[in-house]
């Protein structure tokens, strides 16, 4: 606090996290090379070295967290016949908010016989927090997406359970222009006692949203079934000329999530497998 006269003091309003990042990437000379990086703010992107496609990407909030009024933009445009797979440097975390909420925009293009595998780290809400993030996909023909989100609402190892607060996540997925899948996700303002419903998630805490549009789907349902075991599921729905499958997991706990998603990731990303800063 500053003293502006006697008796008077000023209070400088709180700093807010802004950040947006863009990285596009083409196809040149066999395999897919930077095209072009911007970044601003909190929201930054380093480039592990790779051998081969796909090109790997790591995002990375500077500020080490999220809370109300924070905004974090996360752009990539992945060329035709391109290959990248995004991830983050450590799980995110969205704090409690005094007031307002964090938001987080997500913006995803590939061309022509491209893909993109989106893979964050899961983001971890902590009690009475804020939190609205908005994920827009758009595939040209033949192109392929893997889109995860994981969330864990509070961290039991460390005795933190998220009761209050609000979440919204929202998902528009788009290929040749028309949308093939949809999905808003809204908690709150009791999320532990929705959570705790039987119809809802029976008190698990931490859960997973896992789409692939490609082709392929149909032959991955069952392996991805085995992987998924009995907290959740997936099913498989031709979309355009390409397919989608959609899983939904739950657990426990964080760690549990992981056990699970770490083999389901290596079975529908391929060669490329898992990021190299994923672990268990």
């Amino acid at each position: 606090m500053d003293m502006i006269e006697p008796g008077l003091t000023f209070v400088p309003p709180a700093q807010r996290v802004a950040g947006t990042a863009r990285l596009a990437c083409d196809k040149d000379g066999g395999r897919t090379r930077l095209r072009r990086l911007y970044q601003d703010g909190s929201a930054k992107i380093r480039m592990p070295a790779v051998s081969a496609d796909p090109l790997e990407a790591v995002l990375i909030n500077t500020a080490g967290g999220l809370t109300g009024g924070d905004r974090l933009g996360w752009e990539v445009d992945v060329g035709a016949g391109a290959s990248a797979t995004i991830t983050t440097q450590a799980c995110e975390k969205i704090y409690r908010a005094a007031s307002d909420h964090a938001e987080v925009r997500v913006k995803l293009t590939v061309g022509a016989g491209g893909r993109i595998a989106w893979l964050p780290q899961e983001t971890i809400v902590f009690d009475r927090s804020a939190f609205a993030r908005r994920l827009d996909l758009e595939l040209a023909a033949g192109a392929e997406a893997l889109v995860l989100e994981a969330t864990v609402f509070g961290r039991l190892a460390m005795g933190e359970r998220a009761a209050h607060g609000s979440f919204h996540d929202r998902w528009r997925v788009s290929q040749e222009g028309a949308l093939v899948h949809a999905e808003d996700f809204r908690i709150g303002p009791g999320i532990a006692a929705i959570l705790g419903r039987s119809a809802v998630a029976g008190g698990a805490i931490a859960m997973a949203t896992v789409l692939m549009i490609s082709p392929r789907v149909e032959t991955l349902l069952d392996p991805a079934r085995e992987v998924i075991g009995g907290q959740g599921d997936a099913s498989v729905w031709s979309v355009k000329k390409s397919g989608k499958l959609l899983a939904r997991l739950f657990a426990d706990d964080g760690y549990q999530l992981r056990k699970r998603l770490v083999p389901l990731v290596e079975l529908l990303n391929g060669r490329a497998g898992l990021p190299k800063l994923w672990s268990l």
